[in-house]
């Protein structure tokens, strides 16, 4: 397990899950990954913190009873100063759906979503830089952006956040890294038809487990789905899987681990 130290701008730094059944939720990501909970900033309404031996790793919130929105989770970006990188969003194609607002005492944030409608946070702290600690079973270890294709996002990415851009040389990946200075902290993936009609295009949050085949096993006994089986891959093995609500998300032992 590492803390985690200042997130630098362009750098996933946070994940969040808004859904409608909070304390299910709570049992459902306490159960999988061990986490423990806290009390977070309730602007939006209840929401809670979840933590790995005291320190945050995750947000979950509620959504209003009157929201019909799906659950999915949600990855932010840091920034040095929310108000600039909305206007860059704005003026690069994308929409910001919400804010940038003050989140009392943690920081200020907006809910933006790409040209291809991808939705994601930007996150500047204050109080609360985001996820506090990495490497270990239950901490986020990837952020990637699922799309047709990545030649047009990535110039969004580029233009607003200032990432260079690595594509990865293959005839038959379309893969993009994003990197802040020399370190890849993100990536694009172009899937074309893969895509799923039902989601369009969308940030997916990887987590990181000891045991790919027995969490996935896991999420199935605690009401979740396994959406693909574990599988090898150069990052290491990895599933993907469903919490009971439907939020889809990655988990995966990293190679070398």
């Amino acid at each position: 397990m590492t803390e985690a130290t200042r997130h630098e701008p362009g750098t996933p730094c946070w994940v969040s899950l808004m859904v409608r059944r909070l304390d299910a939720t709570q049992e459902f990501y306490g159960e999988l990954f061990d986490w423990q909970f806290e009390p977070g900033p309730q602007q939006l309404g209840p929401y809670v913190r979840g933590l790995l031996d005291g320190r945050e790793v995750a947000g979950i919130g509620q959504l209003p009873a009157d929201r019909d929105l799906p659950t999915a989770w949600t990855t932010y970006l840091a920034t040095d100063d929310a108000d600039e990188t909305a206007e860059a969003i704005r003026c690069s194609g994308g929409t910001v759906a919400v804010g940038p607002l003050t989140a009392v005492g943690a920081g200020r944030l907006a809910i933006c979503s790409d040209p291809t409608g991808a939705v994601f946070g930007a996150w500047q702290a204050t109080g609360h830089p985001g996820t506090a600690v990495v490497g270990a079973p239950g901490t986020p270890a990837w952020n990637e952006l699922l799309t047709q294709e990545t030649e047009s996002v990535s110039k969004f990415y580029k233009t607003v956040f200032g990432y260079e851009l690595d594509p990865v040389v293959s005839a038959d990946l379309d893969l993009v890294m994003l990197k802040v200075g020399e370190r890849p902290v993100a990536s694009l993936h172009g899937v074309g038809a893969s895509l799923p009609r039902d989601r369009g295009a969308h940030w997916m949050t990887w987590f990181e487990v000891a045991d790919t085949d027995a969490s996935a096993r896991r999420v199935t006994e605690l009401g979740g789905q396994v959406l693909q089986a574990p599988r090898d891959a150069p990052a290491g093995r990895l599933a993907t899987v469903a919490d009971p609500e439907g939020a889809v998300f990655t988990i995966v032992r990293s190679a070398g681990r």
